[in-house]
């Protein structure tokens, strides 16, 4: 293809289009008509040799083309809008964008109150929408831009992300109050014989579980959740027993009736990472978000 050609125009279209999979909200969100938006369309799938989007019962769902087109495309129109906005664009008192972040409970936990702060103070009118982190990078929402940012632990990340350091954060042992079975110090036959509840996360095993089978040793567990904030209250409430990151068994701990403990064995402290696309790094308002949850980072939880 001859770009040269090419209305980049049509990107903006074809954008929209995978976005909203309807040819009347694209026109509505871009401001045009709906026969210009479905013109626009046919001279698409005229220029790239493909339908892009068909119509599947009452809606249009992407071809394997169109989704394989539509991070790149989304990719460049944000650097072309950075690029051109410039870094002086950006006021935080004054923007109205709308950035999202994936994270789970127990960071959105550790990070948002203070940010809330930050944002009242100095960006008013920036709006921050929460999503919840499974396991794994989220990289297709990452890469089709419906996700700006993601805080979290992971291994290997392909070069086409930015990674920085947030925070370290160890484990503690919560007990209620008046635990039946805990009396002084926790050794480790005691911390076996407990019935646990594990906040899994969607994993299929954590660290604590890791490092047990590694001693051909393994806890009961009798109760699972995905939720860091509900197993606290559970754990407060039962004779449960719950492993948390310290800061949020502190944290807990001011709140509920609940003792804490040291883990009856070593394991090393857990690495939390701001992650975004590198090229992403030139957003200002992203830049300016990163730069004050690193902040909050740095100071004690």
């Amino acid at each position: 293809m001859n770009i040269s050609n090419f209305d980049l125009n049509l990107l903006r279209v074809l954008d929209m289009l995978l976005r909203e999979q309807n040819v009347s909200r694209a026109a509505e969100r871009l401001a045009l008509t709906q026969p210009t938006v479905s013109n626009a369309l046919a001279r698409l799938r005229d220029l790239l040799g493909d339908p892009l989007l068909v119509r599947v019962g009452r809606s249009m769902r992407p071809t394997p083309r169109a989704l394989a087109l539509e991070g790149p495309i989304r990719a460049a129109l944000q650097q072309i809008e950075q690029t051109l906005g410039g870094a002086d664009s950006f006021d935080p008192q004054l923007s109205h964008r709308q950035l999202r972040i994936a994270l789970t409970d127990f960071a959105e936990q550790l990070c948002m109150p203070r940010l809330l702060v930050t944002l009242q103070t100095q960006a008013p009118h920036l709006r921050v929408d929460v999503q919840h982190l499974m396991p794994s990078l989220p990289a297709e929402a990452l890469d089709r831009g419906e996700l700006d940012l993601v805080l979290g632990r992971f291994d290997e990340l392909p070069a086409r992300y930015e990674r920085r350091h947030w925070r370290s954060e160890t484990l503690r042992v919560a007990l209620r109050q008046g635990h039946p079975d805990v009396e002084g110090a926790l050794d480790l036959q005691t911390f076996l014989d407990l019935r646990h509840l594990w906040v899994h996360g969607g994993q299929t095993r954590g660290m604590v579980d890791q490092w047990l089978a590694e001693q051909g040793l393994a806890r009961r567990i009798v109760y699972t959740t995905p939720n860091y904030l509900q197993a606290a209250h559970l754990a407060a409430s039962s004779d449960l027993c719950v492993v948390l990151p310290t800061a949020l068994a502190v944290h807990f701990a001011r709140l509920l009736p609940l003792q804490l403990f040291d883990l009856p064995f070593a394991l090393e402290p857990f690495q939390l990472e701001l992650v975004h696309l590198a090229h992403r790094q030139h957003d200002p308002a992203l830049a300016w978000l990163v730069e004050r949850i690193m902040e909050i980072g740095a100071r004690p939880a």
